[in-house]
């Protein structure tokens, strides 16, 4: 393998060779944020090459199902699933997550979901699959969890700063409650370009806080990004 077709983190290493995406930064921080709060079973739609599945494992005891669309991305979860430590609690579903079907109620849903809605196209038609959300809708994503998760269950999901209206306005007519909102930046000279957010069932009071990645005097990562993230990167 060739420069940046394998991440080596602390307990597992994500072969990336095909997929259209890489390791980046909002998977690890999704994957670090989620409360699993016990979790017994746990889905990760659009797991890609599986790191948030990997991610969810290594920090709980759950059962974890993974739903992946694009065939080379979702080849190289199952080897990455298979070469992990957690191989016997992670399970692989190949197909749109409109038409995943299982009787199954699920205590967290965890997505990194396409998101890029109306804008221009990579020519790579995997990377357009993996990161626009033509092949799966905000919309769509919410509905079918919603019907998947249990009754004191947990939505979470990173996005795009500027997508939180429409999120609020679709988890509200949904009966979803947005209890904990990040809006994550750069630095503390940047607005926010994503946001962290967890969804419920059970309506909460809603928790908001900033988080930044790098310290903007030095332009190393941050405290607080370390100390997230800490148990997954060889770095930290």
């Amino acid at each position: 393998m060739g420069r940046n077709n394998f991440f080596q983190f602390k307990e597992f290493r994500i072969i990336q060779e095909k997929a259209a995406m890489k390791v980046g930064i909002d998977g690890v921080l999704l994957g670090a944020w989620v409360r699993l709060n016990g979790a017994k079973r746990v889905l990760d739609v659009g797991t890609g090459t599986g790191l948030l599945a990997l991610m969810v494992a290594q920090r709980s005891d759950a059962i974890v199902d993974a739903v992946e669309l694009e065939p080379d991305a979702a080849n190289e979860a199952k080897m990455n699933f298979q070469n992990s430590t957690w191989a016997s609690r992670i399970n692989l579903s190949v197909g749109a997550f409109q038409n995943f079907q299982t009787d199954k109620k699920y205590d967290h849903i965890i997505s990194n979901p396409p998101f890029f809605e109306n804008s221009p196209k990579p020519i790579d038609w995997k990377r357009t699959q993996a990161r626009h959300s033509d092949s799966l809708s905000l919309a769509e994503l919410l509905q079918k969890a919603n019907e998947l998760l249990a009754d004191n269950g947990q939505m979470s999901l990173i996005l795009p700063a500027d997508k939180g209206g429409h999120l609020f306005a679709l988890a509200s007519a949904l009966n979803l409650h947005v209890v904990r909102l990040v809006r994550v930046s750069s630095d503390e000279n940047k607005t926010a370009h994503r946001i962290l957010v967890e969804l419920a069932k059970v309506q909460a009071e809603l928790s908001e806080s900033e988080f930044f990645i790098r310290d903007k005097a030095t332009a190393e990562y941050s405290a607080a990004y370390r100390e997230l993230t800490k148990d997954f990167y060889l770095a930290f």
